[in-house]
């Protein structure tokens, strides 16, 4: 057994996981069940931008089911799951595009039916910083006292050159403030991290880790970049214009970040799932429980684990 002063043997990880997170609140596995609602962007329909994020490719949301309402969404995802896992509860996961972009009227109604679906334990609603006005958040606060509510804010990195490079059209500041709305209202955030953003370097994504260690957020999800085809990122991959991480430099990365972060904040993520049938690079990426493995092995080999280098 490892030294660490968080003990996650459920998983015998070195990393405080989703799974053990899960299973010491709900007592049991829970399973995302991906939801689409037909939400765009403000970084979409033009109201700060237009063509998304470069490495958008429609709102993150290939595993969701779009064109049919919330519920009939849920049988759907429901019967896949129950399927492998048996009679489970699932996590609602507003999952393409901003979630909390639409008129808070047509938020609660899909908020709503979603809760009303049978198996669902709890929403998480996958959303921007800047879409958080008051009347939403007074619903997400009424959410936060009926359910387990999960808020993903799309962090990716605190250095606004790179926000800039990547079409975000939102500011690290403007990300603050929502981030610090959620949080005064007691609401569970999830951040996400991209590591190998263009332009980045390691001791760069270190500091986004850094940074967000500072925050003390609930959860984090930590991935690579990407490239899928389609994407702006895939117009520059293609030029040669895209350097990208080697999954030696990605584990090295993770386990940095690792180290620095909170060892009570929950690791959602630790890689990513990119679309096989559209992923152009890393091709790396594809084989998940080699990154795991690679990062579990990291760890020991250096006999560190999260928190290790936290400094409250």
């Amino acid at each position: 057994m490892h030294s660490s002063p968080f003990e996650y043997s459920i998983d015998n990880k070195r990393y405080n996981t989703l799974n053990y997170y899960n299973l010491t609140t709900f007592g049991k596995k829970v399973f995302k069940a991906v939801l689409d609602c037909g939400f765009t962007c403000p970084n979409i329909d033009g109201s700060k931008g237009t063509g998304g994020c470069i490495f958008c490719d429609g709102g993150s949301g290939y595993f969701t089911h779009s064109g049919i309402s919330v519920t009939e969404q849920l049988n759907t995802e429901y019967e896949r799951i129950s399927k492998k896992y048996g009679d489970v509860p699932i996590i609602a996961y507003f999952q393409a595009n901003t979630n909390t972009y639409a008129p808070v009227d047509e938020l609660r109604r899909v908020y709503n039916e979603a809760l009303d679906f049978p198996a669902v334990a709890g929403l998480s609603i996958g959303t921007r910083a800047d879409c958080l006005p008051d009347a939403v958040l007074e619903l997400l606060s009424d959410l936060n006292e009926r359910t387990h509510l999960t808020v993903e804010l799309g962090m990716q990195t605190v250095h606004d050159a790179t926000i800039s490079a990547i079409n975000r059209c939102c500011t690290h500041a403007e990300f603050m403030e929502g981030y610090n709305s959620l949080e005064k209202r007691g609401i569970r955030v999830c951040l996400h991290l991209i590591n190998g953003l263009p332009g980045e370097t390691p001791e760069m994504m270190l500091a986004s880790a850094k940074e967000a260690a500072v925050m003390r957020p609930d959860a984090v999800k930590l991935q690579m970049l990407h490239v899928i085809r389609g994407t702006k990122l895939a117009e520059l991959y293609s030029a040669g214009n895209i350097a990208l991480l080697s999954r030696e430099q990605y584990i090295d990365i993770i386990v940095r970040q690792l180290e620095v972060l909170p060892p009570e904040t929950v690791i959602e993520r630790i890689t990513g799932d990119g679309d096989r049938s559209k992923l152009a690079a890393p091709m790396w990426s594809a084989d998940k429980i080699a990154v795991l493995g690679g990062i579990d092995k990291r760890l020991v080999e250096l006999d560190t684990w999260q928190g290790r280098l936290y400094n409250a």
